[in-house]
């Protein structure tokens, strides 16, 4: 048995949850998807996935077994990229990993132009506003905003991520325009739940900065929805520059403390001991070019 081809199409079946999808996409017939997966857990001696006569599910070995065999594909990729020309065009798929409002409004309208420039690279994009774990979680890289704790990732600084506070029109006539930082702790503030901007706001002004504690009826790990409530009216929020842009231009929401100017760190990070192959090279350059 190919065990590294059955583990793909494990991973493929996964992926498109149908041994039918994964074997489009791998260019073999169903029939021989499902041998590979028979094979595998066969030699495994556990069920890796549940069938049902419309898709697959994972069982919980199945989900553990996922994880690992995502770090040896990768891994086998690294190390077949390693044999090849150094001069080899990018190719390959790129697992890579941003925060929502960032990756939605800022890193997503980009990447067709990255796949235009390397048409043998496939991009597989996830956004979420946890902290993943690169390595385990098999990514190539990992968009980052805020202060960096992990010390064992290779860190390309980016361009920070620009903050601003705003509110609609009718909460500001009904409960007055901040014009301090200090003012805000009279203000409802909507909180970025479960992050550092939750229940403090940090401002960079001409001489100083200042750090405010801030507190709201409503909080939400949704960018999206902070921005909803703040048009209905609910209080301020404190959210990246680009979420909120088309709705300032439009008068839907008004900036406050337009003097005061706040950023969080933004980091593109990958792993030191994987070899940076010719796609993931393509990208850090695309994104230092764009976001550097």
């Amino acid at each position: 048995m190919d065990r590294f081809a059955s583990m793909e199409a494990f991973a493929k079946v996964a992926d498109t949850g149908s041994f039918t999808a994964a074997a489009d996409a791998l260019g073999i017939s169903g029939q021989m998807v499902g041998k590979h997966i028979r094979l595998l857990e066969e030699h495994l001696g556990v069920r890796l996935l549940n069938r049902t006569t419309r898709q697959q599910s994972l069982t919980d070995a199945g989900k553990d077994f996922l994880e690992r065999t995502r770090i040896v594909l990768a891994e086998l990729e690294a190390a077949e990229a390693l044999a090849a020309d150094s001069r080899a065009r990018p190719r390959g798929e790129l697992r890579v990993n941003a925060p929502v409002t960032f990756g939605t409004h800022s890193l997503a309208p980009l990447v067709p132009a990255y796949m235009a420039a390397n048409p043998e690279v496939t991009v597989r994009l996830t956004l979420n506003d946890r902290v993943v774990d690169l390595v385990d979680e098999g990514y190539d890289c990992v968009f980052r905003a805020g202060p960096l704790t992990d010390s064992t990732l290779i860190a390309r600084g980016l361009r920070p991520m620009e903050l601003i506070a705003c509110a609609s029109p009718t909460y500001l006539e009904a409960r007055g325009t901040p014009t301090a930082p200090g003012d805000l702790t009279g203000h409802d503030c909507l909180g970025f739940a479960g992050s550092a901007i939750e229940e403090r706001w940090e401002f960079n002004g001409r001489d100083d900065t200042v750090a405010v504690r801030v507190t709201s009826r409503f909080s939400t790990n949704s960018g999206q929805a902070l921005k909803e409530a703040a048009l209905a009216g609910l209080g301020i929020i404190f959210q990246a520059s680009e979420l909120t842009l088309e709705d300032v231009k439009a008068g839907r929401l008004i900036r406050v403390l337009p003097d005061w100017r706040a950023t969080r760190p933004m980091h593109l990070l990958f792993a030191p001991d994987r070899r940076v192959t010719p796609k993931l090279r393509s990208f850090i350059e695309f994104a230092a070019s764009r976001f550097g």
